[in-house]
């Protein structure tokens, strides 16, 4: 057999195969789309899998939340990190205990009576309405009144142990409480994938956030609670019917800003027109009071503490993570765009030390 050149052996091993592109335009070409698939690709693996991070995310939320209660504990209790979170834990499930047995029954017989009352106070609005000369299309009301009544439905399920999602609750409480127990765990987990570099700002970022939705969450609670109790003992004090269901219903959508006060607003002045006028204009007047006093009291001081949100970048997050997630999103909205807003400012910190060292260099040189 004859011996092949050596240069012929060196093309024959270098030789081109179906796999390897020649032509470096093309092979240029090649790994922008390959690059464009991976992109697309991971856009579109965001969108199948964002529930599951949105339940993720939620965990997390609640983890600040046992998070918060636990070294508000160690201001006063000396003990273990754990014992404080078990404590923290066993606090909510008595509370829960004693909402559903010593208030759940007036609270069902209560929620049982909200759509229809609901339903009858809209069909006079809409008589009223008519008899002014307002051309008002029944049908689209109606429809509005069904949405309206089957969310007040599933709230007041809620409050009265009959949980939509119910397995979404179970997992954001379960990994929230894994993440509350041992937080440190999970940071060093997510830092090890990460360059070494990147460790230290990685670190200063999740500790800047984690303080922020503390914050951010226990002025939440503290808005939740004045505004149930004190709605709930305005509207007793009058008479108006289902006073406890709807302090609740207020606390609970207090969670939610703008969107919440509205929904309880309107179901608050609903309930007290069906007692008459006087009750109407007087629940008008109590929904003022306590938004004012929380918008210019409550807020400002928590607000201080906390991050601070432009109103309406709020309320359009919520729009859109309410269009995309449902409820949950709903819910979950303005934490993440708390933490958007401490991710954006840590990137804006760097960017100014980075240009302040390479003024400082320029300077010197």
């Amino acid at each position: 057999m004859s011996k092949l050149p050596k240069d012929n052996l060196e093309n024959e091993d270098l030789g081109t195969s179906p796999s390897r592109i020649v032509n470096p335009e093309l092979r240029f070409e090649a790994q922008r789309a390959f690059v464009w698939a991976m992109v697309i690709g991971g856009v579109l693996l965001a969108v199948y899998i964002s529930q599951s991070l949105l339940v993720i995310f939620g965990a997390m939320v609640l983890a600040a939340m046992i998070d918060g209660g636990a070294r508000l504990l160690g201001r006063i209790l000396p003990i273990e990190r754990v014992w404080r979170v078990v404590l923290v834990l066993l606090l909510t499930v008595g509370f829960l205990y004693w909402l559903v047995n010593y208030a759940g029954s007036q609270i069902s017989r209560e929620a049982a009576q909200l759509p229809t009352i609901i339903q009858q106070q809209l069909t006079v609005l809409i008589a009223y309405l008519d008899g002014q000369g307002f051309s008002i299309d029944r049908a689209n009301i109606q429809g509005i009144a069904s949405n309206l009544v089957s969310g007040v439905g599933t709230v007041t399920k809620a409050i009265g142990g009959i949980l939509g999602g119910f397995t979404t609750l179970l997992l954001i409480t379960i990994i929230g409480v894994y993440l509350a127990m041992e937080p440190q765990l999970y940071e060093r987990g997510v830092a090890w994938m990460l360059p070494r570099h990147r460790r230290s700002e990685f670190f200063a970022t999740v500790s800047k956030m984690a303080y922020t939705m503390r914050r951010l969450m226990a002025g939440r609670l503290i808005g939740m609670v004045f505004e149930g109790v004190f709605t709930w003992i305005l509207l007793a004090w009058y008479g108006v019917p289902m006073a406890v269901l709807l302090g609740i219903l207020t606390g609970l959508l207090a969670f939610v800003p703008n969107l919440g006060a509205l929904l309880a607003g309107t179901l608050m002045v609903l309930v007290g027109f069906s007692g008459g006028t006087e009750m109407g204009l007087y629940t008008i007047f109590v929904y003022f009071m306590v938004q004012t006093f929380d918008g210019y009291v409550v807020i400002p001081m928590i607000a201080r503490k906390t991050v601070d949100l432009a109103p309406a970048l709020v309320l359009a997050a919520q729009l859109v993570m309410g269009i995309l997630f449902g409820v949950l999103g709903l819910f979950l909205a303005d934490p993440a765009l708390a933490m958007l807003k401490v991710t954006l400012e840590r990137r804006a910190e760097r960017n100014e030390a980075s240009d302040s060292k390479n003024g400082a260099i320029t300077d010197g040189a």
